[in-house]
């Protein structure tokens, strides 16, 4: 079976090379080996990733010619799984989702980034519906779970749709899973509070949408496996 082509990373990066984690220095930076020689690399996922991020771990790298750093953290081999990790294309992939309708409608427009208070929405689509994004990479007994660190940022985003859907406002949440997994569940043992207003939330009526994906660092591909339904 041949999956559906959502997104390109090599389009998007340019050239994918392959590495060796060494040690994470600090939440936005990482330790490589490249080629045999030491090198830094930007860590977009301010997640703890400790479950992924191990000495040893096979990783995907792309070149960083902008930045301070040598490469960005693209993906870590985890058994037989790629794991995408770098958090900046989520919203490209979920964009793609969106329009290809594999959340169940065709859209007529999407727009990105809307301000909503002092913050912003991932996206409003047809002018009616607010879609938040999460990228879900850590998995434990077959679920896949978020966050895997507290985040008042996500929480802050949860509350935001809760007070759009009172305001009349179709809302949903769209977690984009890159692992494989039964299904979803919010981690309350990492963030207890996060997870009481994502339930909040779906007594609210905000929606819940998920996709499976996974990644081919030979291609570049993204790929969708499957939806991802609610545990």
């Amino acid at each position: 079976m041949r999956f559906k082509s959502l997104f390109n990373l090599k389009e998007h990066f340019g050239e994918l090379l392959k590495g060796e984690f060494l040690e994470r220095e600090n939440r936005f930076t990482a330790k490589v080996l490249v080629d045999g020689r030491k090198a830094r690399a930007h860590v977009a996922d301010t997640g703890r990733l400790r479950e992924l991020l191990k000495k040893g771990a096979p990783l995907i790298l792309a070149h960083n010619p902008k930045g301070k750093l040598d490469y960005k953290l693209v993906s870590v081999k985890k058994g037989r799984e790629w794991v995408l990790l770098n958090t900046q294309v989520h919203s490209k992939i979920a964009e793609r989702a969106i329009r290809e309708g594999l959340l169940g409608f065709k859209p007529k427009e999407v727009k990105r980034e809307v301000k909503v208070g002092n913050s912003r929405i991932d996206f409003l689509v047809d002018g009616e519906l607010f879609i938040e994004v999460k990228g879900c990479n850590l998995v434990e007994f077959r679920k896949c779970l978020f966050p895997d660190a507290p985040t008042k940022r996500g929480r802050k985003h949860l509350q935001e749709l809760i007070t759009l859907k009172k305001k009349g406002y179709s809302c949903g949440i769209l977690f984009l899973a890159f692992r494989n997994c039964s299904c979803f569940t919010p981690n309350e043992k990492r963030d207890s509070l996060f997870a009481k207003t994502f339930k909040d939330a779906l007594r609210e009526g905000v929606k819940f949408f998920g996709i499976k994906l996974s990644f081919n660092p030979e291609t570049g591909e993204i790929l969708l496996n499957s939806k991802l339904k609610l545990c």
